[in-house]
């Protein structure tokens, strides 16, 4: 397992080890016209043992206690790796996740984002608009795979608001997982702060656990109510999904359920092809959904298997020639090779009583196009995520 992080064009060493989970602690220390200092310290345990680095840090060096294992690390890290000026002033900070069989993802900290995931051949898995190459925005880049909280698309008043354009800081409380030897993965918290309240006057602690392994992403986003009173709210994981050409897609999985459409005031109609085909913009919510749905790609004989819990709703979106050249943040033929897909709870809002928590899961597995002829394979396609 690897795993290394990033600020600006400044890369770290990869940290590689046979132990059976490795933690990469950062303290980011910012400083007026200094840019971000990122001090660094892996912690290689054989038993699955999460160390917040700063507590860390102060014990081992003032109080003199603590795992021997660890302080053994942190003075051979130390002599090592030295504390390095990155820029932060040009680029966004991000993770980055791989695994032994050779996959990788790339998270941004800002908006809890997920902008890259490639396969084991180097293969790029998710869409990004042609038009932000570089992040440098502040704003939400269109592509990859996005958080939406408190609620989904113009569903209420926030439309798009936080957390999807803030940043996000790295979890010392993660979920707690079984560790494995094939897996990396990153924790990220967000809480709102003075001006988030302003918006939306609740307190809350949104919560996402990212797992990269072997030609699959896991996605277990948790929402928290630390209010005092309760709310309710919507929530989406969208997944922008790189393909050939959205004329030769097909989505299963979706045949014979009821659909909002966007695009006739969200009108509610029946699915009535055994199979959703593109020859034009479409914006639909399906509502109550099953656990699995397909994108088979037919050019590059490769299948989307997206299974959710939690989310029972499914968003399909592509915007055809029209409505692309119409929006600022995607380029005029991106349409052709991106497909929107949502795993979501949308129709029914959840409602959260105080201290009570939601967690729902999405997991995102790429496979040959091969485990299914004709209409979906249930058994070799939909339960290979299983």
């Amino acid at each position: 397992m690897s795993i290394y992080i990033t600020l600006g064009d400044g890369y770290l060493p990869k940290v590689e080890s046979d132990s059976l989970l490795v933690r990469l602690e950062i303290d980011c220390h910012k400083e007026k016209g200094k840019g971000v200092m990122l001090s660094v310290n892996p912690i290689t345990l054989t038993t699955f043992n999460y160390v917040y680095f700063r507590l860390w840090l102060e014990r081992t060096r003032e109080e003199g206690k603590g795992n021997p294992i660890a302080k053994r690390a942190r003075w051979r890290w130390l002599r090592s790796i030295k504390l390095m000026p990155l820029d932060f002033s040009q680029d966004l900070p991000r993770v980055f996740l791989s695994e032994p069989g050779g996959s990788s993802a790339e998270v941004l900290l800002h908006g809890g984002q997920v902008v890259s995931w490639k396969n084991k051949h180097g293969e790029e898995l998710l869409f990004m608009s042609s038009k932000q190459p570089i992040w440098k925005s502040c704003k939400a880049v269109r592509g990859g795979i996005s958080t939406y909280f408190p609620q989904f698309g113009n569903l209420g008043s926030l439309f798009h608001r936080s957390p999807r354009n803030r940043l996000w800081s790295l979890d010392n409380c993660p979920l707690p997982v079984a560790p494995t030897s094939n897996r990396s993965s990153v924790d990220l918290i967000f809480k709102p702060e003075e001006e988030d309240m302003k918006m939306w006057p609740r307190s809350f602690e949104l919560r996402l656990h990212i797992s990269l392994g072997p030609g699959k992403l896991i996605l277990i986003p948790r929402v928290r109510n630390t209010d005092h009173k309760p709310f309710a709210f919507t929530f989406s994981l969208c997944n922008y999904l790189s393909i050939s050409d959205i004329s030769e897609v097909r989505v299963e999985g979706l045949e014979t359920l009821d659909y909002l459409d966007n695009l006739l005031h969200r009108k509610r109609f029946t699915e009535q092809a055994d199979a959703i085909t593109f020859d034009g913009e479409v914006d639909r919510v399906y509502l109550s959904t099953p656990t699995n749905v397909a994108v088979i790609d037919h050019e590059k004989k490769r299948t989307f298997v997206l299974y959710k819990e939690g989310l029972p709703d499914a968003v399909v979106w592509n915007p055809w020639d029209k409505m692309a050249k119409a929006l600022p943040d995607l380029g005029d033929q991106d349409y052709k090779t991106m497909l929107y897909m949502c795993s979501a709870a949308v129709e029914n809002p959840i409602v959260l009583k105080p201290m009570e928590e939601w967690k729902g899961r999405q997991e995102l597995s790429a496979v040959s196009s091969s485990y299914c002829s004709g209409q979906l394979d249930p058994v070799k396609v939909l339960h290979v995520s299983n």
